[in-house]
């Protein structure tokens, strides 16, 4: 076993001889979207997102899904398969099977299984101080489907917010790789304070980011600003564990701590790249199609308690 939970990796990794190792994960959740086709998507853009944060390729998946056909027409659960075997093929991976229980509530994702050169995985753990923190998605997600669950989202946002969970990370992760990065790891439930604490830790390092260079989709701030309960409850119960490990500057609002901390569904990667090499990652990242290539922040001296300073 190369990776195991120590950590917090994206996913476990075992090694089967001197240059191939098997990388697997799983992920699956609750509809963040009303359209059936939409939802079985992001879930498989997300579900694949865990492999490329380690510089991985996925080869196969197997569906794993809750359904009550009592409740709900078989239909839908088709066209959430559809939405996702759609999306795994668009990554070139394939969907070989799976398993199915009775639910009330529904539930979708994948087990994906890849592989990786075991000189070559992308750890979590790897950050070094100086390195530019990159991140490929906007931020916003949580604070959006939850505007959709209560009919306070417009149409305009929840395009978007489809539009961002909805893209892979393959690409973003190529281009990374190809450029030599020092740890990634992708931002998803525990928000960007919260994956950022768990690289920080696992590297003993600290960090600094610049609240106001991060990416926010519009539509999240506008409904924050106008009323900090848009924020979900899973983003804010990540806030309050936040402000253990972080210093946040007066001028930061608490519209905005609530957006770094917002639980993200198929959010970017989080990349900590060497400071020579910032400028080409931002050109390599932009010509794969990234959605933001932003420049957040900087990792920092040692620090055994991955302490995190927010700044303007």
């Amino acid at each position: 076993m190369l990776v195991g939970f120590n950590t917090g990796d994206d996913c476990a990794v075992y090694q089967i001889s001197d240059n191939l190792a098997i990388i697997q994960t799983v992920d699956y959740f609750t509809p963040v979207v009303d359209d059936p086709y939409q939802y079985g998507a992001i879930a498989v853009a997300n579900a694949l997102s865990d492999i490329y944060a380690m510089g991985a390729r996925p080869l196969f998946a197997l569906n794993i899904a809750g359904f009550h056909t009592k409740q709900l027409p078989l239909e839908i659960l088709s066209r959430i398969m559809k939405g996702g075997a759609d999306k795994a093929r668009e990554a070139g991976v394939a969907i070989i099977g799976g398993h199915t229980v009775d639910d009330r509530e529904p539930k979708y994702g994948l087990a994906v299984t890849g592989v990786i050169d075991p000189a070559k995985v992308v750890h979590n753990s790897t950050a070094a101080a100086g390195d530019v923190l990159f991140l490929t998605k906007p931020l916003g997600i949580g604070i959006v489907t939850t505007g959709i669950k209560r009919g306070t989202a417009g149409g305009g946002a929840i395009r978007r917010a489809v539009e961002v969970m909805s893209a892979l990370n393959k690409e973003v992760a190529e281009a990374m790789v190809a450029v030599g990065i020092s740890a990634c790891t992708d931002v998803t439930g525990y928000g960007l304070l919260g994956h950022l604490a768990a690289m920080t830790r696992a590297s003993g390092m600290g960090a600094r980011i610049h609240a106001r260079a991060v990416p926010v989709i519009q539509a999240a701030r506008d409904l924050i600003d106008a009323d900090l309960d848009a924020a979900p409850g899973g983003s804010k119960k990540n806030l309050e564990y936040a402000r253990r490990f972080v210093n946040f500057d007066a001028g930061i609002t608490e519209a905005e701590r609530l957006l770094l901390a917002d639980a993200q569904t198929s959010g970017g990667l989080l990349i900590s790249c060497p400071p020579g090499k910032a400028d080409r990652l931002e050109q390599a990242l932009r010509q794969a199609g990234a959605i933001t290539a932003a420049r957040i922040g900087v990792i920092e001296a040692e620090d055994d308690t991955g302490r995190i300073d927010v700044v303007p």
